[in-house]
Order: C-alpha cells, then sequence, then structure tokens
C-alpha cells in the first residue's frame, strides 16, 4: 500500500485520464494517438502486432523471430523454429501483448508443446539475447525533425537469487520481499523446482525479462542520457518509417559498446501505450509519475496534432471502439494463460 509502483495502473492514472480528455476533446476525436506513429496499428496503442513492429525495424537490431498462427499443428510449428535456426532455450510471448504476461522461457521440445496447446492467441518464438543488462530508453521525435531525443531512460534490475548451499529455492525467494510478492506466479512456473537447494554461488535469473508487473526492478537511468546515446538511438529509429513516439527495450553488454552500438538487440520497440518507465523508480513520488506521464502524453498528442495536418487520419469513434472491445478480449486471453 505505500508503494504506489505496484498500484493498479487504473488508480496511478487517475489524473491522466483527465487530461487524455481535455487532449481529445482539442483533437475531436478520444483515438488521436494513431497518428502519433502512423505506420504501426493504432499507433502502437492498442492491437498493435509485435511481428509487423519488428519488421519495420532492421534486422541487424533484433533478434530472430518468428510468428506462430493461433491453430498452426505442432508439426507445423517445429518445422518454422527448425527452418528459422532459433534454438533452445528461445522465449515464446504472444504477438499482441500485456505487461508481460503469458512471456516464457521455452527449455525444451516439451515446453514448446504445452506452451503451443495452452496459447489461443498468436505469439512469437524468438532467439533468446546472450546480453545480460536491459534498458528501456524514451525516444520522441516531432515529424519536422531530423533529429529526436531521448526523455527517460530505465535500468532493469532482474530477479536474481544467489544460492547458499543450504536454502531451496522458495526460502531464497522469501528473502527478497520484492521478490515474495512474485511467489505464487513462480510456484505456477516452477513446480516442485523451487524445493531444489541451490548451491553455493550459483545463481539463477527466476524471470529472465525486464518487466516490472513480473518482478523486475526499475531504476531511474534517466542521468545516462548523453550526445553519443541520443545520436546512436536516432539512428536507429530513422530507420523505422514515421515512427516518432515510442520506447526501445534494449538489451546489451556494457554501456560503452551501448553507446558505440554495438553488442546490443532491441527487445521490443513500443508505440503509442509505451510507458516513460523510469518513474516506477521507487525513490519518486507518485508526483513525479503524474508529471512525467503528463509530459509524454503531450508529446504524443502534439506529434498526432503534426501528422493528421500531413494527412495522417485519426481512428474513426466506431473503428476505435471496435478495436478497444477486441483489445479487451485479447487481455483476458493472455491473463488467463
Amino acid at each position: 500500500m505505500f508503494h504506489w509502483e505496484y498500484w493498479p495502473f487504473q488508480i496511478v492514472y487517475i489524473p491522466i485520464f483527465f487530461l487524455w480528455t481535455y487532449y481529445s476533446i482539442k483533437a475531436k476525436s478520444l483515438f488521436f494517438f494513431n497518428a502519433s506513429n502512423p505506420t504501426i496499428k493504432n499507433g502502437g496503442f492498442i492491437m498493435e502486432s509485435k511481428k509487423a513492429i519488428y519488421d519495420l525495424i532492421p534486422q541487424q537490431y533484433y533478434p530472430k523471430t518468428e510468428l506462430i498462427v493461433e491453430g498452426t499443428s505442432f508439426q507445423d510449428i517445429q518445422k518454422i523454429i527448425e527452418n528459422s535456426g532459433i534454438q533452445y532455450p528461445f522465449i515464446a510471448k504472444p504477438d499482441i501483448g500485456l505487461r508481460g504476461s503469458a512471456v516464457k522461457k521455452i527449455h525444451n521440445l516439451e515446453e514448446m508443446e504445452s506452451y503451443a496447446n495452452k496459447a489461443n492467441f498468436d505469439y512469437l518464438v524468438q532467439d533468446l539475447i546472450p546480453f545480460e543488462n536491459e534498458v528501456g530508453i524514451f525516444y520522441v521525435r516531432y515529424p519536422d525533425e531530423k533529429e529526436g531525443r531521448i526523455t527517460g531512460i530505465v535500468s532493469k534490475e532482474f530477479m536474481i537469487i544467489t544460492g547458499d548451499g543450504v536454502s531451496c529455492i522458495e526460502e531464497l525467494i522469501k528473502k527478497n520481499p520484492r521478490y515474495e510478492l512474485q511467489l505464487k506466479a513462480l510456484q505456477l512456473e516452477y513446480g516442485k523446482q523451487l524445493l531444489d537447494i541451490l548451491p553455493m554461488g550459483e545463481k539463477i535469473n527466476l524471470v529472465p525479462y525486464g518487466n516490472h508487473a513480473r518482478g523486475a526492478k526499475f531504476i531511474d537511468g534517466s542521468h545516462w542520457i548523453s550526445p553519443k546515446l541520443t545520436e546512436m538511438i536516432n539512428e536507429i529509429c530513422i530507420q523505422v518509417p514515421d515512427f516518432y513516439f515510442g520506447r526501445l527495450d534494449i538489451m546489451y553488454n556494457n554501456w560503452a559498446e551501448l553507446e558505440d552500438g554495438q553488442h546490443f538487440s532491441i527487445v521490443e520497440l513500443n508505440g503509442a501505450a509505451s510507458e516513460p518507465t523510469h518513474i516506477y523508480d521507487s525513490s519518486h513520488s507518485l508526483f513525479f509519475a503524474w508529471k512525467e506521464l503528463a509530459r509524454h502524453i503531450t508529446y504524443m498528442y502534439e506529434i498526432s496534432i503534426i501528422n493528421r495536418k500531413k494527412g495522417f487520419p485519426y481512428l474513426a469513434h466506431k473503428q476505435g471502439m471496435k478495436e478497444y472491445r477486441l483489445h479487451l478480449e485479447q487481455c483476458k486471453k493472455i491473463v488467463n494463460f
């Protein structure tokens, strides 16, 4: 109760809903976000395909990724994986996602078959990225500008436990209050494995993807913004057609190499629904979060207005409501997974 960063987003966003209403009235559309990133479905706010976004990014910047359409036979799934060259272990995740839900690390054929049997949605299989560190970098560029800017960086600390040769994995989880919040989900994920005793010094990354809702700790790294990093990120983003507003989640080897544009990979590029996730640093107040959320929604509104004048449409209200209903249905599927 005393850590707002874990509150339901519907509560955190209450003041932002009023700001959104204000901008919607000015734009004469609830769905003005559609024009913020014209080449991404719905601007990247709802029902956007991750695979379609990957296809906009130069291939050298992200891991090998294949789309598995719901209903594909397991035999065909095996062929897709074999032909792609993707090796176990790899990541499986919904093509239209929701805050890290239904993202799993797949270690073998049996786990892949289990995932395929449960998934009632299109999903991706993706090479495991070999780098240990992850950041989210928020990027904003106005349509008439040649160079954009980084407006925030979040560093992600994974749920890693270290064995003491005496305690089982579950006991080690309970020693960290933040990890213990994820215990029920981890019990479903690992089952009896949590009773294993971890040897002295051995480390396990319990959730190998940097998602706040899945237990990763978010740390504000905005002080790392530099002209060199900005130049590198801008070079990537201007290669993505009509991308102006969003967050790049990037895994990298070390910071110096990332600034040089070496040894990194884009986990995902997120559009209009992106949050400036550096707000979830526990040292920040809720008022700081509101200020940053308002700043970024204002960027999105202003970009959308400019693109609207250039001929990119907002979503029609009827179509927007249809997309929103589909979004709610998709969310239910993923959460129930």
